[in-house]
């Protein structure tokens, strides 16, 4: 009985010494591993996920239902804008009528004259800093502007008025340029400061109510080896109207001039 009464406390100390070294170590664990999880916590909140976890594009439902990307976080750059034609010197490239470029400058002319708008018909036009450069006169600004673009727009309402009420069914043909009547104007003549070369009486071949028609475009001249209007109706006019360039039925014939 004394043996008994003497061994079951000493088990129950040992169990206890057992017991409080398992508590002390997972404390000492705890007290261990709650920083480090505490900076993984925080890595995560800062980069959103895994640091090397691969990098994934999101979508997103447009309006429609269907899936497109989501918008990057980091763009590209905007593309550089190329600098105006008239901002650039003159060169003496002969231009071409076959171009992509003259097509689509044709385009914008024969557009604001369905349109009767200035505004779309202007891409065609002479830019006004080449003006600058060309005109030595006192004040080149004034005459493009006064003078040149409201004539260009007066002839844009009289061409309109040329197709009358069926205006928005016309359709651009061709423009016909005969590459052999451009010529060198050099400095010095009409009060130019440098040379360039002059289109006379090109002709814009359109089709209305199935009838194949044309008026001409009085002058072009060029810039950097490409074509644009100068004169549209006319070079010299006795009144403030529009003019419209030798109407015809048909394809009309382009005549030589040498005017600058």
């Amino acid at each position: 009985m004394s043996v008994h009464a003497m061994s079951a406390p000493s088990g129950h100390r040992a169990r206890g010494r057992r017991v409080s070294r398992r508590v002390y170590l997972r404390r000492r664990l705890v007290a261990v591993l709650a920083p480090a999880a505490l900076v993984a916590v925080l890595l995560l909140a800062l980069t959103g996920g895994s640091p090397s976890a691969p990098a994934r594009s999101r979508v997103t439902h447009t309006s429609t239902g269907a899936l497109r990307p989501a918008a990057s976080a980091h763009r590209a750059p905007p593309a550089a804008q190329a600098p105006s034609p008239g901002s650039l010197p003159q060169t003496h490239a002969y231009p071409s009528a076959t171009t992509d470029q003259f097509r689509t400058l044709m385009a914008a002319l024969w557009s604001g004259v369905v349109a009767d708008s200035l505004a779309q018909a202007r891409p065609a036009f002479f830019p006004e800093g080449a003006y600058l450069q060309l005109k030595a006169i006192a004040d080149a600004s004034a005459d493009w502007t006064d003078r040149l673009l409201h004539d260009y727009s007066l002839d844009i309402a009289a061409a309109h008025a040329l197709l009358g009420s069926r205006a928005a069914t016309a359709r651009l043909v061709s423009v016909e340029v005969n590459a052999s009547y451009g010529h060198w104007i050099p400095p010095g003549v009409c009060d130019n400061g440098i040379g360039y070369y002059e289109m006379p009486n090109a002709r814009v071949v359109y089709r209305e109510q199935g009838q194949i028609r044309s008026f001409g475009i009085a002058s072009m001249i060029s810039w950097r080896g490409v074509w644009y209007v100068v004169h549209f109706g006319a070079i010299l006019r006795p009144s403030d109207a529009g003019t419209v360039d030798d109407p015809a039925s048909g394809p009309g014939v382009q005549a030589y001039s040498g005017t600058c």
